[in-house]
């Protein structure tokens, strides 16, 4: 029975942590310099399934299992868990014949996959098995054998799941990266299954975010002083875009107007208009446009495709709400 002690030596606890920290560093590079020679199969027979990865374990297994497959189905490897008991009431029609099976058990003698086993090897389903235990049940099975090395656990008794979960959690980390190499993942492809947050946020795209359409402050090239201030006080950006033959013929800022007051309203707009503006593409990341805003020292951009045609203006505002930065 544990017991909870009246006064903790905090020097205990530091000489805890760094015993386990140790043990299973030690055993990470252990599982690095000798990789299962499965391994490579393992990640070109994922490549090769027209199905999905099929994850499953039991207890401490079965959390890592969950956390495999969100990493594997988050980076371009569809994959969902399957609850060993629950396989054997019905979820087994879950695993296809065109799927991959990864079934994880540190002793490989887990009797609740026993019949995710049988699935396997019954429909010719290629199965992925993780254990410790080379000699088991469950490697003996396997068609791809993932063997963990001999590492004691990093717990005081050596009996709870430490360095045994954090080797195969790894070793999930590898297969997901690999399988992401060999398909040419990209950042903008993550961004897809990652649109909520501070992440998707990051991943979006200028386009994404800019006003467009009617909403822009457009105006001929000849438009007079009168207009541009009645365009650009009803759009509230700060600025009007000067347009002839449907391209950007010049930007007029609130600073352009502080500047030239003396017989502003006799002028044109072109008059007092930057020719050149800086305008971005519409594909430019968020973060980009941000840090361009904060370089040039702006609060709006100019979008515009690559014939100067405008379509659309952003506000570092918008950047903003977006949880950009």
């Amino acid at each position: 029975m544990s017991r909870t002690p009246d006064n903790p030596d905090p020097s205990l606890s530091l000489a805890a942590a760094r015993r386990v920290l140790r043990i299973e560093a030690d055993a990470l590079s252990l599982l690095e310099r000798d990789l299962p020679p499965d391994f490579a199969p393992a990640v070109a027979a994922i490549l090769a399934s027209p199905g999905r990865v099929i994850v499953s374990g039991i207890g401490k297994s079965g959390h890592i299992g969950h956390k495999i497959a969100a990493t594997l189905a988050s980076t371009g490897t569809p994959a969902y868990f399957v609850h060993g008991a629950e396989a054997s009431h019905g979820d087994l029609g879950m695993v296809g014949r065109a799927d991959v099976c990864i079934l994880i058990s540190n002793s490989g003698e887990t009797a609740e996959l026993r019949d995710l086993v049988y699935h396997t090897q019954r429909f010719s389903i290629p199965m992925i098995g993780i254990s410790s235990n080379p000699d088991s049940t469950l490697m003996k099975a396997a068609d791809f054998r993932l063997t963990l090395p001999k590492a004691p656990e990093a717990c005081a008794i050596g009996m709870a799941p430490t360095t045994s979960t954090t080797l195969t959690l790894a070793l999930g980390d590898a297969l997901a990266v690999a399988l992401m190499e060999q398909r040419g993942f990209v950042a903008e492809d993550y961004g897809v299954f990652h649109p909520g947050g501070k992440l998707g946020a990051q991943m979006r795209r200028v386009s994404d975010l800019m006003h467009g359409g009617s909403e822009m402050p457009l105006l001929p090239a000849d438009a007079t002083m009168e207009d541009t201030l009645l365009e650009m006080t009803s759009k509230s950006f700060g600025i009007g875009v000067l347009v002839s033959d449907g391209r950007i013929a010049g930007v007029i800022t609130d600073g352009d107007l502080r500047r030239n007051m003396e017989g502003l309203m006799g002028r044109r707009a072109i008059d007092i208009a930057t020719r050149d503006p800086l305008t971005v593409p519409p594909d430019m990341l968020a973060p980009e446009a941000l840090a361009l805003l904060n370089a040039r020292k702006l609060n709006v951009l100019l979008v515009a495709d690559a014939d100067a045609r405008p379509l659309g203006v952003l506000h570092i505002h918008d950047l903003l709400r977006a949880g950009v930065g």
